[in-house]
Parts: C-alpha cells; structure tokens; sequence
C-alpha cells in the first residue's frame, strides 16, 4: 500500500488534541501531520452544500494560503470534500479524520477514495483512531468529530441545517474551551437554520479571512485582497483568473486576455467545472 498506516506515538499527538478531556487513546495516520508550528483550522459544514457554501469556503480558504494553516476536516461529502479541495487548491496542508479505518477498502465515504489519495500525494494527512480494518458504525461519526475539534485552535462552521451533525463539532469545540466561527446564512434555506442559531447563541461572524487570521492569532495587515491563485492553473487559466478582480463578460475577457475566443472557452469551462468562477447576470467572476 503506498501511503502505509502507522500508529502515532502519543508524543505525536497534535497538541491540542492531547489538552481534552477524552482524547483517543490510538491514533493511525496515513501521510504526514504538518510542522508542529502549523496551526490547525477545523472547517466543517452540510453534505448537502450549496453554490453560497463552496464559493465562501474557496474564498476564506483562499485568504489564508500565505499563512501556516493547515485545514482539518472529515472527508465527508458536501462541504467537508470542498475545504480539502479548497486547501489542496492554494497549496495549504490538509488533514482528514476519518470515522472509518485508514486502509482504502473500509475508507468512508468510499467515493472519496480518489481525494483521500490527492490529500497524500500532495504531503497531507489521514488519521482515525480505529485500526484496520474498521467500517465505520454511527458512533465513531461523533467520535471522529471530537478529534477534528480537538486538534484545531478554531472550527468554521459554513453550513448547517437544524439537526445537522455539524453542529454536533461545533458543540465539541466550544466544550474545549475553542472558538467557533460561523458564516451567516440566507435566513430561509434549510441549510442555514442551524448556522444562524450558533451565531445567536454566539458563535462568532465571520466576514471575510481576516476575521479567520484573528481568530487564530495570526497578524492581519499582509492579507491580500485578491485571493491567492490555484497552485495547478496552467498559464491560460492563470491569465483569466487574473483578469477577474471584478466581473467580466466572456467577451471583455477574451478582449482584455488577447487569447482566441475558443481558448477563452475552454479556459472557462475548466474553470466552472473546478469552482473557481461563476457566471451570473451574462458576467463571469471568481468564487
């Protein structure tokens, strides 16, 4: 197997994680954790995420990629596969916490297989406190979510619904003494009822990825306002995205990129279908 389990010595536990009242008593990984100087940001949210939640959480994502942050999250699918991809996009590192065994045939959920691979090819990590082989059972989701709070300074919650198990890490957190962060949602999606009732019983609003750094101690003022761009664009995609510091028709960028209409086009196209940009009313901008 490339990639080979191991069990961390409880030496190499992450920091915080030692701190909590239940921390896990094994710990295996796949990959490698991040220096010891990183600083790990929990980004957690609804499987059933929206156009809204990928496009904030690539942005907020975006923001941080100058910094020594590294994205702790579940695997899961919706939002949690889109903070891994986020993290992968701008070069930071990206840890999973898998309720499941690390080995490929009881990884969960199995459709995530692919990512769990890109997460290890480009020097991330996966860690679960369940030795192989383990299936994952409805109680090591709970069990996996007190480790992804545990090991992080601060959890950003992007979306959540009422009864969503997300909220469940965002309760975790705040048990261990962590700050919560929370993107304020349209008040009548389904997907933003639980995220709304955090930020009334006080979570903290998040605007844009300075409030982030703040939360996790890490100085403002170097913030770029254009987001960091994609380690993996080819130069053509670099080009347009560059171009995007505010919404473009198709036809001003093709002008303003001095590239050939069908180079435009299959620029975008690749861009839309990774979710670095977005069209609305007849313009495209980045997400």
């Amino acid at each position: 197997m490339r990639f080979p389990i191991r069990q961390l010595t409880h030496k190499e536990f992450p920091r915080l994680l030692k701190e909590i009242p239940d921390p896990p008593k094994h710990l295996y990984i796949r990959g490698e954790l991040p220096s010891d100087d990183t600083i790990y940001l929990c980004v957690v949210g609804s499987r059933s995420c929206t156009s809204y939640g990928r496009r904030m959480v690539r942005k907020l994502i975006a923001g941080l990629a100058q910094y020594k942050v590294a994205i702790v999250s579940g695997l899961a699918l919706g939002m949690d596969s889109e903070a891994h991809r986020a993290a992968l996009d701008v070069g930071l590192p990206t840890v999973a916490v898998l309720p499941s065994s690390l080995d490929d045939a009881s990884l969960y959920p199995s459709t995530n297989v692919p990512l769990a691979h890109t997460i290890l090819t480009k020097g991330g990590a996966l860690i679960s406190e369940n030795e192989a082989p383990f299936i994952a059972m409805l109680h090591s989701f709970p069990q996996r979510n007190r480790i992804a709070a545990g090991m992080s300074k601060v959890t950003l919650i992007v979306e959540a619904g009422e009864k969503s198990g997300t909220l469940i890490t965002a309760r975790l957190a705040l048990d261990y003494n962590r700050e919560v962060l929370a993107i304020p949602h349209e008040l009548e999606r389904p997907t933003g009822v639980g995220i709304n009732r955090l930020l009334r019983e006080g979570a903290t609003l998040v605007r844009d990825s300075r409030d982030i750094a703040q939360a996790l101690g890490l100085k403002t003022d170097d913030i770029p306002v254009q987001a960091t761009l994609p380690v993996d664009l080819t130069e053509h995609e670099s080009a347009i995205l560059t171009l995007l510091i505010e919404p473009l028709a198709a036809d001003e960028l093709i002008e303003q990129s001095n590239l050939l209409a069908h180079e435009v086009n299959i620029v975008l196209s690749s861009l839309l279908i990774r979710g670095l940009i977005t069209e609305r009313l007849g313009k495209i901008e980045r997400v």
